[in-house]
């Protein structure tokens, strides 16, 4: 785990808080009003809370920002005794922002595997969501169709083109296992960063600086592995209640999409939000690659603060 006091050259000049409310030790960003509407950023692979940082500082002057690290990555621990499957992210999510915090009136602001997880965090407690924004994410809903445009996707995808092959070739976990190596190169070209001039020394040792050793990508690892190569032993994602789905598509909801991504494609992906938000703004940024927080954070920042301001 990256050191509490790590700013990375002032980049991320955020007071690190800790809790070990769900059996490890899990850093989150508080900021801005106690009493404010909240705006939770959920990150996912192979990132942590520095993908935010463009975006904390404006949105915590009107807003209390809560940007948790999932278990193993960032400032978060990787204990060893976790499975890291997406249904313990989401139960640690719960934990955090329930049980720990008890936050509502949430706006929940999801990227990549954020997606997923805040989407199980909202079927659990749709009475705390206020609003949802998607970023170059997906939000299993348990709909039809969706199964199928994943796949599509899983097929397509060169982010999961390449994991498939390494899986298959037994390569998967060593190239993961080394992402304090191969992390720069895993996003900017199985997942695209269209603007390559940001990736300077620092933005490489903030990306690459969880993971120190094989046992500190464990949560690395098993994103992309729970798709291309589930265990026996994963659980089958249960359907989701009728009740807990039509409440969250009752939520306003916008997707922001990076049109360049070649991890999660928008020729799913806008298909796979339209079908679960059939009058919510899509917004389409055509020189944006998988991570508009990284391509275009003022763009999406004004996007973010239209869409809090509008609805």
């Amino acid at each position: 785990m990256i050191p509490e006091q790590e700013s990375f050259d002032g980049t991320w000049p955020y007071q690190a808080r800790y809790t070990e409310a769900a059996g490890f030790l899990q850093h989150y960003v508080d900021e801005g009003p106690r009493t404010g509407p909240v705006i939770v950023l959920l990150h996912g692979e192979p990132t942590w809370g520095y993908l935010w940082r463009h975006l904390i500082g404006p949105l915590s002057r009107t807003h209390r920002v809560v940007v948790p690290d999932h278990m193993g990555f960032g400032k978060s621990a990787t204990p060893a005794d976790r499975g890291y499957l997406a249904g313990e992210h989401i139960a640690n999510l719960e934990t955090l922002l329930v049980g720990e915090l008890d936050l509502d009136r949430i706006t929940l602001v999801l990227h990549d595997w954020g997606g997923p997880i805040g989407t199980g965090f909202a079927l659990r407690h749709p009475e705390r969501i206020e609003r949802i924004v998607a970023a170059n994410t997906v939000l299993p809903l348990g709909l039809p169709g969706y199964a199928e445009l994943m796949a599509g996707n899983l097929a397509d995808s060169a982010w999961f083109r390449w994991a498939r092959a390494a899986h298959t070739e037994g390569t998967l976990e060593e190239v993961l296992g080394n992402a304090g190596h191969t992390v720069t190169h895993l996003m900017l070209a199985l997942q695209t960063i269209t603007r390559p001039e940001i990736v300077t020394p620092t933005w490489i040792r903030a990306y690459s600086g969880h993971f120190t050793s094989r046992a500190a990508c464990r949560g690395v690892i098993r994103f992309p592995q729970q798709l291309v190569a589930p265990g026996p032993d994963d659980p089958v994602p249960a359907t989701p209640e009728s009740s807990a789905v039509a409440a969250v598509r009752a939520k306003p909801a916008m997707l922001v999409e990076g049109m360049r991504d070649t991890a999660l494609l928008p020729r799913y992906v806008i298909p796979a939000f339209r079908a679960a938000f059939p009058r919510a703004p899509v917004i389409e940024l055509a020189d944006a690659g998988h991570f508009p927080q990284e391509d275009a954070p003022e763009t999406l920042l004004a996007l973010i603060e239209l869409f809090l301001a509008t609805t």
